[in-house]
């Protein structure tokens, strides 16, 4: 580019010739150039992008534009050569050219070339970089199911460019432990960075949701869900051995149950001519609720109780592996206004105990009993004193 002094002064070098000629100088031929650098892209497979190419001073030379790292020309002037329907040029009219490329591939990663064919030829050089999200491949999972105290393979792999960060967590932040031979717990993460995730001497609370998470800082990162089953044979527990109840109240049996594969779980009577479960009718009402994925709460209520009703309730569990069951004691409680009633309070050897209790405790009994069923539920105030003779018989 010539300085506006320069420019100044071949004007009157030219004005001054042809005043003294008469005649107009031949002008050397102005080579062709670039007025910007190609530049280099950076493209998520899909999307699309296009080099920009400006070119002063063409004259009758032809611009082209080839892909360097194969040699291959695209296209010269507006005349496309590659055969490839996402490749196409445009121009302006003036100096500028372009070259477009729809939904970009990897393979369209590379080196681009502007070239003018001058002699020498001149040319200018701009890269695309497609980058690709993340994609996690179909994988085998072995060993996703497991007894307890074996072991569990989880494997998940990864594709994308740049190539992506494997990482295992598990399903509501809980831990994810790893175990020594024994099962005592040797390390204990959030997370864990690999396609493997493998877990030695697996418990029951290790089961539940694993997710493989693959992310490469190409948007989005994504993630699958893994399944960790872990059996063992049912684990029944209830929460009073012995329930206390008065004729004519309602009372509800507790029983707690762990189990993996799931179980069959019932309510059954042990003392009863027939040994076929309890179904739910007016008599029987049965509630499960479910704690977590292996275990729940399994409630019984019998309303209304009669002198039938009072005996052993089996609370039972089974499932592939095996069988489990708990039993409840459910023994008659009678109330009167004076404390402890001349007939049995509780059926069975525990009244034979309470009719030894020392004389001088049966006023005190009387202005509790007053005050209790005052203020208590007749059924909370009969297992308090259930709960109470029991204690005063040691």
């Amino acid at each position: 580019m010539l300085s506006p002094s320069m420019k100044a002064a071949c004007w009157l070098t030219t004005f001054l010739s042809v005043f003294v000629t008469g005649e107009m100088p031949i002008q050397a031929e102005v080579e062709p150039e670039f007025l910007q650098a190609l530049e280099n892209h950076t493209v998520t497979q899909g999307r699309e992008v296009h080099f920009t190419c400006v070119v002063n001073h063409l004259s009758n030379y032809r611009v082209a534009w080839i892909k360097s790292d194969s040699k291959a020309i695209l296209a010269i002037h507006t005349n496309m050569i590659a055969l490839n329907p996402r490749l196409s040029v445009t121009y302006n009219n003036h100096n500028t050219w372009k070259l477009h490329v729809s939904n970009v591939q990897a393979n369209d990663s590379g080196t681009y070339m502007c070239q003018v064919n001058t002699d020498p030829m001149k040319s200018q050089m701009g890269h695309l970089s497609v980058v690709i999200p993340p994609d996690i491949v179909d994988s085998v999972t072995e060993g996703s199911s497991a007894r307890e105290g074996g072991s569990v393979r989880l494997t998940c792999s990864a594709t994308g460019v740049p190539p992506p960060t494997v990482m295992w967590r598990r399903e509501h932040n809980r831990p994810i432990v790893f175990r020594h031979e024994g099962g005592r717990e040797r390390k204990v993460v959030e997370s864990h960075k690999g396609e493997g995730l493998e877990l030695f001497h697996v418990q029951r609370n290790d089961m539940g949701a694993y997710y493989c998470i693959a992310s490469n800082g190409i948007p989005p990162t994504v993630s699958r869900r893994y399944h960790v089953q872990v059996h063992f044979i049912p684990q029944v527990k209830v929460t009073n051995q012995l329930v206390g109840a008065p004729i004519g109240s309602d009372v509800e049996l507790q029983c707690y149950i762990e189990a993996s594969p799931k179980a069959m779980n019932s309510w059954s009577r042990e003392d009863s001519l027939v040994s076929d479960k309890l179904l739910e009718n007016p008599k029987f009402r049965i509630t499960e609720t479910a704690v977590n994925e292996y275990s729940l709460w399994m409630n019984l209520t019998i309303k209304s109780l009669a002198p039938g009703d009072y005996g052993t309730y089996v609370c039972a569990s089974v499932n592939a592996l095996g069988k489990m069951e708990s039993q409840v004691s459910l023994h008659r409680l009678e109330l009167s206004m004076n404390g402890f009633a001349d007939e049995p309070m509780v059926s069975g050897a525990a009244w034979q105990r309470a009719r030894n209790l020392p004389t001088r405790s049966r006023p005190i009994a009387s202005h509790a009993h007053q005050y209790l069923t005052q203020h208590l539920p007749p059924q909370l105030y009969a297992l308090l004193l259930t709960t109470l003779q029991y204690v005063h018989t040691f």
